[in-house]
């Protein structure tokens, strides 16, 4: 019985504390599930394994998402997820714990980084703080375009989609403009209020983890473009001019990788609709001021109306 007593006792002293779940600035639990420091992979045969990514674009929603993503996977070093994961921004996904954003990622080599695009990150709240839990070296990526602009895609994916179902639809100038004045309630006004969002996220990420891609180059002339996310990411240059050529019947650039041609799904690159000459100079006296905090706060300028 004294034997017993004695092992009980070595045993008690050997055992480290468990530690409690982690709360990192004052804020809620990680589900229990989910560890700050769990990076665990999922093998498989052939050598590749599903991590934890190390770069995520983060936003912004009609800002060039899908393109920034196929471009960067051209590059041999890159696996991408193909969908949209929605892990920190939905509450759903988010209470499940990184197990399931881990079997969300796609299969990689050693030698590859794992991204995953969520545009929808970008403008939630609670998502800089969480992703900051989950991995605060992490290198983001953030494609933007003309605050007015990406309102009227915003605008325009919704009414294509509200079409396909046969839906009722309001005209632009009604969701724009109430009472003769621009519409603070729609929502797609407030996702191009870049500085606030971007606030947010500077209380927990440092500028240098974020790379701005601009929209509006990648657009017009994406090469350049890509050399500089390559650069930001340390990754050894590979993609280049002849990756991208112009499709004159979609209107804009398609891709190019090892003799085999593809470009975005018709969805993309949709005629923006009509809008008064001048409801559309009202929204450029809307976004002045909000675009030159912008510019003040991550020290760069865009060239927007």
């Amino acid at each position: 019985m004294a034997a017993l007593l004695l092992g009980l006792l070595l045993f008690a002293m050997q055992s480290p504390p468990i530690p409690s779940r982690p709360v990192v600035d004052g804020g809620p639990p990680f589900p229990p599930t989910l560890s700050p420091t769990d990076n665990g992979t999922t093998s498989h045969p052939n050598g590749t394994f599903q991590q934890l990514p190390q770069i995520i674009i983060i936003g912004v929603r009609k800002g060039g998402t899908r393109a920034l993503i196929e471009m960067l996977s051209l590059h041999s070093a890159v696996a991408a997820a193909q969908n949209e994961v929605h892990f920190f921004d939905w509450e759903s996904h988010f209470q499940k714990g990184l197990p399931w954003y881990l079997s969300q990622m796609p299969y990689a080599f050693p030698n590859q980084l794992t991204v995953e695009k969520t545009p929808a990150y970008f403008t939630s709240s609670k998502v800089p703080r969480r992703i900051h839990q989950m991995n605060p070296d992490i290198k983001l990526l953030l494609i933007l375009r003309d605050p007015t602009e990406r309102v009227l895609s915003d605008y325009t994916q919704v009414f294509y989609n509200r079409l396909q179902k046969h839906k009722r639809y309001q005209p632009i100038e009604s969701v724009l403009v109430k009472d003769g004045e621009i519409n603070l309630g729609y929502k797609a006004l407030n996702r191009s209020l870049y500085y606030i969002h971007m606030q947010n996220w500077l209380q927990y990420l440092p500028m240098e983890s974020i790379h701005i891609v601009d929209g509006d180059e990648l657009i017009r002339d994406p090469f350049p473009e890509m050399i500089k996310v390559e650069r930001f990411l340390k990754l050894e240059p590979q993609i280049n001019a002849s990756n991208f050529y112009f499709n004159k019947t979609k209107g804009f650039y398609c891709l190019r990788d090892h003799g085999r041609e593809r470009c975005l799904h018709d969805s993309k690159g949709r005629a923006h609709p009509h809008v008064a000459p001048a409801i559309l100079q009202k929204l450029y006296q809307f976004f002045h001021e909000p675009n030159k905090k912008f510019f003040e706060l991550v020290g760069r300028t865009f060239n927007w109306k």
